[in-house]
């Protein structure tokens, strides 16, 4: 089976014969594979009335367990955005009822930001509907393939996620 980036690679290989174009048969099926993710990840999440962004934050509430709470600051390092930027986010999902702020109960000046009844049911519905499209992006790979596939995924990702700052 041929696919897009076969083409690429052999035009390549004709038109540059003297570069070796081999990272191209793995990356550029993971670049093509992420635009297809975040499409249907954008389609999973618009079904339930959220942006991408949204389901970050509301996830990062959500795999905490009850109370389903987190300072700013914890979720700044969960999605790695500014302070400024996850000030507007926390505003904007407060007044969408999905989030709540309420004072810290260890630091007087502190908040915590708390999944409301609303934002975790929505994020529930919108994982489920992730997880659709994901295993149908997955389609016909075996459970030792996709093992196989995150585990060689990992290798790459993990030097990544292991950098301090």
């Amino acid at each position: 089976m041929e696919d897009e980036v076969d083409r690429l690679v052999a035009a390549w290989r004709r038109e540059r014969p003297d570069l070796d174009v081999e990272p191209l048969e793995v990356l550029s099926r993971v670049s093509r594979l992420a635009r297809h993710l975040d499409r249907a990840r954008r389609l999973a999440f618009a079904e339930h009335s959220l942006e991408p962004w949204e389901f970050d934050v509301l996830t990062s509430l959500r795999r905490t367990g009850p109370p389903y709470q987190l300072s700013p600051g914890q979720l700044l390092t969960q999605t790695l955005v500014t302070s400024g930027t996850m000030t507007n986010r926390i505003d904007r999902l407060a007044q969408r009822g999905l989030v709540e702020r309420l004072p810290d109960p260890s630091d007087r000046r502190g908040v915590l930001v708390r999944l409301t009844t609303e934002g975790q049911d929505r994020a529930d519905r919108a994982l489920a509907g992730l997880l659709t499209q994901e295993r149908a992006i997955l389609g016909e790979l075996s459970d030792r393939q996709r093992n196989e596939l995150a585990s060689l995924l990992r290798q790459l990702t993990a030097p990544f996620d292991n950098v301090p700052g």
